[in-house]
This record gives structure tokens, C-alpha cells and sequence, in this order.
């Protein structure tokens, strides 16, 4: 093969792979998108709220989203146990399932219908720490709640996990617009491949 053959295969070689890569990210997103619409929520033994950032003594506001859904999902009785996830980061008065517990509480929620782990600092970590809370106590099942565009990462390493497990996105969110929902859906994006590449 010539230079200019090799350079002219090069060329439309790399313009293929960059268009595959293009439709894989446009698909992909769109899918994560559609996913985290859909509520797959139906009576389990359980509810998995997954962690998310505590400021210093009071929930995140996307945290708060979470607490709220799960604690709605448990008064329309979806569930006999709600499990909280997430450990407590540096500067904060509480870890984040304690948070989650002192919120289901205010809320109604008897104590013995709560479990927390305070371990786990990641999105995989909540689901292993759950896995073992659901182990522990006999749960076979679980609704797991989230932000929509966290569910499709969230449900896939659940399943991967062996959590016969059925999501239900927060009905509302932080990321309304386009604007603040475009940056956490390239995060996820990130982290889904993330996930698949490295299985953390």
C-alpha cells in the first residue's frame, strides 16, 4: 500500500471509530435518560435508599429527594424494611444513613422497620453494604431508589450483585433543566463505562 493509500485508509478508519463512539454515547445517554424515567416499583421486602452527600448536619438537597421517595414508598406500604447506605464524610455530624434514619423516624417510620450500614462510601459499596443487610435479615428482594439518572449504573451492578431488585427514580429532582441535568449525565456516562470497564 502506498503512503497516500495508507493515509486516506487512516483517515476514513478513524472517521468510523469516532462515529461509532458518537452513535454509542448519543444511544447511551438516551438510554440512561429513558431508564431513569420508569418506575419499576412494586411490593419487595424491601427499600434500598441509596447515599448521597449529607452538609455538615442536614441532607443534600438531591439527598433529601431520595429520603422523601423512600420514605413515601414505605407509608404506601411497598415494603416491610427501608435500608439506608452511605457512610459519614469528613466535616459532617452524621453519616448518611444516619441521616436517612433520623428523617424516617421524623417521618413516622417505626425504628423497627429501618437498617443502616455506615460503611460504604460508593454506589457499588451502598449495594454490597445492602447486599448483606438483605442477607442478614432474610430479604429477597428490593425496590431501589435513586436519582432517575443514577438507576440504569445503580440497577445494573444490583443485578450483577444478585439483588432481585426493581427501581423507582425520585419523581422529582434538582436537575430540572437541561442546563444543571447535562453535567450529571455525562458523569454518569463516565462512570458507567467506569463500572463496565473495571467492575468498581
Amino acid at each position: 500500500m502506498t503512503k497516500p493509500r495508507r493515509f486516506r485508509w487512516l483517515v476514513k478508519s478513524a472517521a468510523v471509530v469516532v462515529a461509532v463512539v458518537i452513535v454509542w454515547l448519543i444511544w447511551l445517554g438516551i438510554s440512561i435518560h429513558r431508564f431513569g424515567s420508569e418506575d419499576q416499583a412494586r411490593p419487595s421486602d424491601c427499600i434500598i435508599v441509596l447515599g448521597a452527600a449529607v452538609h455538615g448536619d442536614v441532607p443534600s438537597p438531591v439527598f433529601l429527594q431520595r429520603l422523601r421517595h423512600g420514605v413515601d414508598l414505605q407509608h404506601r406500604g411497598m415494603a416491610r424494611k427501608i435500608i439506608f447506605t452511605g457512610a459519614r464524610a469528613e466535616g459532617d455530624s452524621h453519616s448518611e444513613s444516619g441521616m436517612g434514619e433520623f428523617f424516617a423516624r421524623s417521618m413516622g417510620i417505626p425504628a423497627d422497620n429501618i437498617l443502616i450500614e455506615e460503611r460504604s462510601t460508593t454506589t457499588l459499596g451502598n449495594l454490597v453494604e445492602a447486599a448483606a443487610l438483605m442477607k442478614e435479615h432474610r430479604l429477597e428482594s428490593a425496590i431501589i431508589v435513586s436519582d432517575p439518572d443514577h438507576m440504569k449504573r445503580a440497577m445494573r451492578m444490583a443485578r450483577d450483585l444478585g439483588i432481585r431488585a426493581y427501581s423507582s427514580p425520585t419523581p422529582t429532582s434538582r436537575y430540572q433543566s437541561w442546563k444543571t441535568r447535562l453535567p450529571f449525565l455525562l458523569r454518569e456516562m463516565y462512570f458507567f463505562h467506569h463500572y463496565l470497564v473495571t467492575g468498581d
